[in-house]
């Protein structure tokens, strides 16, 4: 079962890096051109990172190359704003067993240029992501029967034994161990967007990487077309009429990059309609503005993103973790540093997760227990003049003032810490080679599928050095149900002895804002679903 983790660990450094540099690393200019139409008939969707590539074959794991990219290419289904799988390009994914997925394409599923979507297409978008050529690093396959353990097949392979076409609309993918089919559709129905084999099947696999074609594709099966772009500034769209869900009520939207300072005013003048908030990251001290502007609504999203911090266990006496989590006073932080836009929890399942369970409350501040811990281990030889070293992601600004909180605290009750603040990719270098004892960054756990993120950090080669038996046996029995109740009593075992012994705590967990002009209708912004009804938005003139 641990092969799975070590297929998304790419994935998630990737999904961490935009999590966290979203809002501190985007363009300070503001470029003429489709980006700035003010066309009333055009809608603005704000994001506030770059866009990494145009094309699907090519996906990693970042919201705005997912979502840019899905608006022509569908995935085979989408998580809802209710955090359940709602099909897209596939009318239905089941298995029996944990090992054999059948994948149904939806019968009106077609290509914008009237042919049919088909099972040949799907298998075809697969071999391309196991492509060594094309090299995909994010969507590597390795759980699938016939790929080789480093996720690719032989270079000019023309098929994989794991993934065949059962008839002209039914795939079936096979997998080497168990896997929950929330995994298969958290990490492979969500990202495998299909690409038209009629057009690029004879496109050398070489090429594809690199086609010109993706530019401005010609076929689609999603419900807008790619016409222009410039990756560091905006992307624009034109719909696609003959979209088989219904051709979109706006002709034309627009993708611009800004960075998080611009959101307010560009809320405020009309110039941005739309920000999902796992796309767009507002400034915590621009809450307060962007909900009392009246052309627009804003509304909080579940709490997906964990503000979590990691523990070397290697390093690090068990009791001063414990008394680490203890003596930070976490809800304070939430309602005085957060304005109470956030919530707290232990271990990896916000409340937005379907298998949260009350019965992991959250450790409730105590700074006399973390005193009388520390003693303990002090007695037992632990040097309380050691000076934990203690990085965070210099980016993260709202975080680099709790973090001065928490060295105090901590230092009340006798744990002497030096903060460093890191560039992101300096600090997940110094997570990766283990060189601080403790660090925080930015992390969302799929609520519906923490499993890979869970499995991968819980091992002596993650970032917590830690591993334990009963973690271990609890998180593979989710991968072997689809029952709510068993995989919930499982995740309790995870949590209550992650809770006791403290190899990461989650100091609070996000509730980010997202926001929608009211001209816009029938477009709700969340952490999930957000553009799943992106062909029935309208515009009110």
């Amino acid at each position: 079962m641990k092969k799975l983790t070590h297929r998304l660990f790419c994935l998630i450094l990737t999904m961490i890096m935009v999590i966290s540099a979203a809002g501190c690393s985007a363009p300070d200019d503001n470029p003429t051109g489709e980006n700035n139409n003010s066309d009333p008939n055009i809608v603005n969707i704000g994001v506030t990172d770059p866009v990494g590539t145009i094309n699907p074959l090519l996906m990693d794991a970042t919201e705005i190359v997912k979502y840019s990219s899905a608006l022509q290419f569908l995935p085979l289904c989408e998580l809802n704003s209710d955090l359940e799988f709602e099909p897209m390009l596939a009318s239905s994914i089941t298995t029996e067993d944990n090992i054999h997925f059948v994948v149904k394409i939806d019968e009106n599923a077609n290509w914008s240029d009237g042919t049919p979507v088909s099972a040949d297409d799907l298998v075809f978008t697969v071999l391309r992501y196991a492509s060594p050529v094309i090299a995909n690093t994010s969507m590597l396959l390795y759980a699938f029967e016939g790929v080789g353990d480093d996720g690719w097949v032989e270079e000019g392979a023309t098929e994989i034994s794991g993934v065949t076409a059962l008839d002209e609309k039914t795939v079936q993918f096979t997998t080497k161990y168990p896997m929950a089919l929330t995994t298969f559709q958290n990490s492979y129905g969500r990202y495998i967007l299909t690409v038209p084999k009629h057009i690029l099947g004879e496109v050398h696999e070489a090429e594809l990487a690199s086609y010109e074609w993706f530019n401005a594709p010609t076929v689609v099966n999603g419900p807008y077309k790619l016409v222009s772009y410039d990756l560091n500034h905006y992307l624009s769209y034109e719909a696609n009429e003959n979209y088989f869900k219904g051709a979109p009520k706006i002709p034309k939207l627009n993708i611009r990059v800004v960075a998080s300072s611009q959101l307010l005013t560009g809320l405020t003048i009309g110039e941005i309609d739309f920000l999902a908030p796992t796309m767009a990251a507002v400034l915590q001290e621009d809450y307060e503005a962007v909900q009392k502007l009246s052309n627009v609504t804003a509304s909080f999203a579940k709490p997906v993103t964990h503000q979590s911090l990691f523990i070397n266990t290697e390093k690090v006496d068990k009791r001063i973790r414990q008394a680490i989590l203890l003596a930070i006073d976490r809800e304070n932080i939430v309602t005085n540093l957060l304005g109470g836009a956030g919530e707290v929890v232990d271990g990896f399942l916000s409340t937005a997760s379907p298998f949260y369970s009350e019965e992991v409350a959250p450790v409730t501040f105590d700074p006399e227990k973390a005193k009388d811990l520390v003693a303990q281990a002090k007695a037992d030889g632990w040097d309380a003049d050691k000076e934990l070293n203690f990085y965070i992601n210099s980016g993260d600004t709202t975080f680099n003032n709790v973090a001065m909180v928490i060295q105090q605290q901590l230092a009340d009750v006798g744990i002497k810490v030096k903060v460093t603040p890191l560039d992101l990719s300096s600090l997940l270098m110094a997570a990766g080679n283990h060189e601080c004892d403790m660090f925080v960054v930015q992390y969302s756990y799929a609520p519906v599928d923490p499993y890979p993120d869970a499995s991968w950090i819980l091992t002596a080669d993650g970032w917590t050095k830690y591993q334990n038996d009963a973690i271990d046996k609890a998180l593979t029995d989710t991968q072997l149900t689809s029952d709510i109740a068993a995989i919930t009593d499982c995740y309790e075992i995870v949590n209550s002895t992650v809770q006791e012994d403290c190899p990461l705590i989650c100091v609070y967990v996000i509730r980010a804002l997202g926001a929608v002009n009211n001209r816009l209708k029938n477009a709700t912004p969340d952490a999930y679903g957000s553009f799943i009804n992106v062909h029935q938005w309208s515009i009110e003139q």
